[in-house]
């Protein structure tokens, strides 16, 4: 069994910073990328950032220079802090990470359980 757990969602205030974090535990024998996606009520799942094993990054238009994507790889841990936050941050965010259980299996693509972010004063 392999699990992701998300933690340190919450509210906070427009301008604001929250640092989320989410750990993977189980069998795993490799993490290749890891992922943050968010949900807004009403809206698709869309991904936020993402990172590589070597840490190579990529962001989403709307929250480039606002949110910073970082892992540790030997923790088997994903980190996403979000600074100058936006009413319109406001969603359910998850982490998503394309794990092998063991030598010579497949990769799959597991997902956390979600961890509630709001913006609002």
């Amino acid at each position: 069994q392999v699990q992701l757990e998300e933690s340190g969602g919450g509210l906070v205030q427009p301008g604001g910073s929250l640092r989320l974090s989410c750990a993977a535990s189980g069998s795993i024998f490799s993490i290749n990328d890891m992922r943050w996606y968010r949900q807004a009520p009403g809206k698709e799942r869309e991904l936020v950032a993402s990172i590589t094993k070597s840490h190579s990054t990529n962001y989403a238009d709307s929250v480039k220079g606002r949110f910073t994507i970082s892992r540790d790889n030997a923790e088997n841990t994903v980190y996403l802090q979000m600074n100058s936050l936006k009413p319109e941050d406001t969603a359910v965010y998850y982490c998503n990470a394309d794990i092998k259980r063991r030598l010579g299996s497949a990769w799959y693509a597991y997902w956390g359980q979600g961890t509630q972010v709001t913006v609002s004063s």
